[in-house]
């Protein structure tokens, strides 16, 4: 068995390539330059990582002019960070790309690293989104291509705990781009949250 894990160099996507390795699933990392702010960071940190845990090393795809017509905060410096932070058609687009490139590998399974839907600020991170999504993607490329979510019963602060347990390090995160985390957007407040609970 063998999956596409949609990869950004974060905890959640790492996590879900320690556990499909440790349960003995074949895993192709997938990262996507959608034209986001924090690209670079995001790839230096995804390929590091994969490297020091022992994982495939990382394919990159690059739609970054994605970025450049889809304005956002994550996308545009115009946009505010956090409260402006919906990417339309994101994880659309993640998903359609890892089912094209489960499809050109010979696997049947895409995972992406969405939480439990407790905690989902965007209708493209619930479990109807993906269902969809799902039937979308096999009318398209006439193959079955199974979305996985395998943290959607998680909390960030589960994942949190589980990497600490796992020893993965190094990971980034934050959404604008900086050396340091800007401690305003989304992920940078998540994480730090439940870091400190």
């Amino acid at each position: 068995m063998g999956i596409v894990n949609l990869v950004s160099g974060g905890l959640d996507s790492t996590l879900v390539g320690v556990l499909a390795k440790e349960e003995g699933v074949d895993v192709y990392p997938l990262f996507i330059d959608y034209g986001q702010k924090s690209a670079q960071h995001e790839w230096e940190a995804c390929q590091r990582v994969h490297r020091d845990m022992d994982l495939p090393p990382p394919i990159k795809m690059d739609l970054s002019g994605f970025g450049k017509v889809i304005c956002s905060g994550l996308t545009c410096n115009e946009k505010d960070i956090k409260d402006e932070a919906f990417t339309p058609g994101r994880n659309l687009l993640f998903l359609l790309m890892g089912g094209a490139y489960a499809y050109q590998v010979g696997v049947s399974s895409v995972a992406i690293g969405l939480l439990t839907e407790q905690f989902s600020l965007f209708p493209d991170q619930r479990s109807l989104f993906l269902e969809k999504a799902e039937q979308a993607i096999e009318t398209a490329l006439g193959k079955n291509i199974k979305i996985l979510a395998p943290l959607s019963d998680f909390s960030k602060a589960d994942v949190v705990k589980l990497s600490i347990d796992k020893g993965i390090t190094g990971t980034y995160s934050c959404h604008a781009g900086n050396d340091q985390p800007c401690g305003h957007c989304i992920a940078c407040l998540e994480y730090e949250s439940e870091k400190e609970a």
